[in-house]
C-alpha cells in the first residue's frame, strides 16, 4: 500500500495513520497513536521517502520477495489518488534499482468515487477507465521490470466493484496494444476477460446470515474457503493463492465502519499455513497479503509487535519449496534497518551516501559481506579496507566505510612488530572510494599496510 502520509517527511499525517481519529503525535507506552494494533519497526512512515523505499525493497529482496504488487487507485488529481501515484511510480523505480519485479492491483471502485464526487459523469466511465489503462501501459506495463504472465503485463483487480459486466473490461482493454492486453485476475471469481483470480482473507464469512459480525473466522471456515476457492480455480487457465499471517483490522475503534472481523495469527501458524498451501497448490503466484495495510493488520514487514518473523517465514519457505539453494537468513534482515539508520543519520553527507548507494547494490546482488563490512565501518566512523588483490607484484585495495571529508592515511612498515609506519599515500575523500596501488617488486622482505583517518 503506497498510501502513507507522514510528518516530517511531509507537512501533516495523512488518513491511513489517523482515519481522522488518531493522533500520531501523542504517545502512549512508548509508541505513536496510529490507526493499527500494530506498529512499524522504524515508526510510521512516508510511502514516498525515499530511505523508506530503499529499506523496504531491500528486506524484501533479502527475504527472498520476487517482486511487489502495488494496490493501484491510478493517476487522477482526485481524492488522494495522484499522490498515491506517485508514490507507485517512486517505488517502481526502488525496485527496478533492486531487481525486483512489479505489478498492479488496480481498484476499479475508484470510478464510482469519482462518479460521486462529480470528477466524472457515469457516461464517461468507460472513456475514463482506458485513459486510465493507457497510462498504465505507457508507465508501467512497458517496462521490462513488469510482470508479464502468458506474456503479457499481469494485471489484478480488487473487485470487480464497478464494472461487474465482462463487456466493460473488454472494452476497457480494446484501446491497448495486443501485447500489452493484461494477463487479468479478479478477486474469488473469473470473469472471461481474464485469465483467473486469486483469492483473500474471507472475512464475509464472519457474519452470520442477517449480515451481523460475528467477530471471529475460525481455522476451518479459512480452510474451507480455500479448498473452495482451489476447486473452482481448477478449470481456469490460472489462479494467484494469497497467503496472510491474520487479519485485525482497526475501522471500529476509528470509527470507520464496523469491524470485519478477525482471524487469529495463532502465532505464526496462519501466515504458514496459508503460505505453505500456496507454494505446494497449483497456482501461479504465491501473493502475500499483505505487506503493510496497517488499517487491517495484515502486515508482514517488520513491526515491533512481531519483528521479522514472517519475513523469517518467507525465507524458509522460499528455501524449502521454491529454490533448495537458497541462503537467505533472519540475520540478513538486519542489513535494510542498518541502511535506514545509516542514512537517517547522514542525511545530506556527500561522501557517506554514496558508499550507502554502493551498500544497497552489494546487498541486492548478494555480496552481504561486503555490505557488512561497509555498514559497520559507517556505524563506527571508521574507514575499512576491502577489494584487497594482490596480481603478480601489482597490490591494490579500496577504502570504504566511513571516509572523513580530510580523507584517509595509507602508511607502511617493514617491521614484523608494525612499528616505524611512514607514509605511503593520502587518498582524497569523495563520492567515489578511495582506492591505493603500489608496486611491491621492490620489497624484500614482508610489507604490511594500514589506513589511518585523516582526522585522527
Amino acid at each position: 500500500m503506497p498510501w502513507f502520509v507522514a510528518e516530517p517527511y511531509s507537512s501533516s499525517w495523512g488518513w491511513h495513520w489517523t482515519m481522522n481519529y488518531f493522533n500520531p503525535n501523542t504517545f502512549t507506552n512508548g509508541q505513536r497513536q496510529i490507526a493499527s494494533w500494530y506498529h512499524p519497526a522504524i515508526g510510521p512512515y512516508d510511502s514516498d521517502d525515499a530511505a523508506v523505499l530503499e529499506y523496504q525493497v531491500l528486506l524484501l529482496k533479502l527475504a527472498g520477495a520476487d517482486g511487489v504488487i502495488v494496490d493501484w487507485y491510478g493517476m487522477d488529481e482526485f481524492a488522494d489518488y495522484a499522490i498515491n501515484n506517485q508514490r507507485t511510480l517512486d517505488l517502481f523505480t526502488w525496485t527496478r534499482k533492486a531487481g525486483l519485479q512489479f505489478s498492479l492491483c488496480y481498484e476499479d471502485h475508484t470510478i464510482l468515487n469519482e462518479i460521486q464526487g462529480g470528477f466524472i459523469s457515469s457516461n464517461q466511465a468507460i472513456a475514463h477507465a482506458q485513459q486510465t489503462m493507457l497510462y498504465a501501459q505507457t508507465n508501467f506495463f512497458d517496462d521490462p521490470s513488469f510482470l508479464r504472465l502468458f506474456g503479457h503485463p499481469l494485471l489484478l483487480n480488487f473487485g470487480p466493484q464497478y464494472f461487474t459486466a465482462n463487456s466493460n473490461w473488454t472494452a476497457i482493454f480494446s484501446v491497448l496494444e495486443s501485447s500489452n492486453y493484461p494477463a487479468f485476475f479478479t478477486e474469488d471469481n473469473k470473469l472471461p476477460a481474464g485469465d483467473g483470480a486469486f483469492d483473500w482473507p474471507p472475512m464475509g464469512m464472519s457474519q452470520t446470515n442477517t449480515g451481523a459480525l460475528a467477530g471471529i473466522l475460525a481455522p476451518d471456515q479459512l480452510q474451507t474457503y480455500l479448498a473452495q476457492f482451489e476447486q473452482k480455480a481448477s478449470t481456469w487457465p490460472a489462479y494467484l493463492s494469497s497467503a496472510f499471517p491474520r487479519f485485525h483490522d482497526i475501522y471500529a475503534q476509528a470509527g470507520v465502519s464496523p469491524s470485519y472481523g478477525y482471524l487469529d495469527d495463532s502465532n505464526g501458524l496462519t501466515f504458514q499455513s496459508t503460505l505453505r498451501r500456496a507454494m505446494t497448490n497449483s497456482s501461479k503466484i504465491a501473493q502475500v497479503v499483505t505487506w503493510n495495510d496497517y488499517g487491517e493488520g495484515t502486515i508482514v514487514e517488520p513491526t515491533t509487535e512481531y519483528g521479522l518473523r514472517d519475513l523469517g517465514v518467507l525465507q524458509n519457505f522460499r528455501r524449502q519449496y521454491l529454490s533448495p539453494s537458497y541462503a537467505g537468513t533472519t540475520n540478513d534482515l538486519a542489513v535494510p534497518l542498518r541502511v535506514y539508520k545509516a542514512r537517517r543519520q547522514y542525511a545530506g553527507n556527500a561522501i557517506v551516501n554514496p558508499e550507502l548507494d554502493r551498500i544497497f547494490t552489494n546487498a541486492v546482488t548478494g555480496d552481504l559481506s561486503s555490505a557488512n563490512l561497509k555498514l559497520s565501518g559507517v556505524e563506527s566512523q571508521s574507514p575499512v579496507i576491502y577489494n584487497l588483490q594482490l596480481t603478480n607484484s601489482q597490490f591494490s585495495f579500496s577504502v570504504g566505510g566511513y571516509v572523513s571529508p580530510s580523507g584517509v592515511a595509507v602508511q607502511y612498515t617493514t617491521s614484523p612488530s608494525f612499528q616505524n609506519w611512514q607514509p605511503a599515500a593520502n587518498l582524497s575523500s569523495g563520492a567515489s572510494p578511495p582506492a591505493f596501488r603500489t608496486n611491491t617488486a621492490g620489497y624484500t622482505n614482508a610489507v604490511f599496510f594500514r589506513i589511518v583517518s585523516q582526522s585522527k
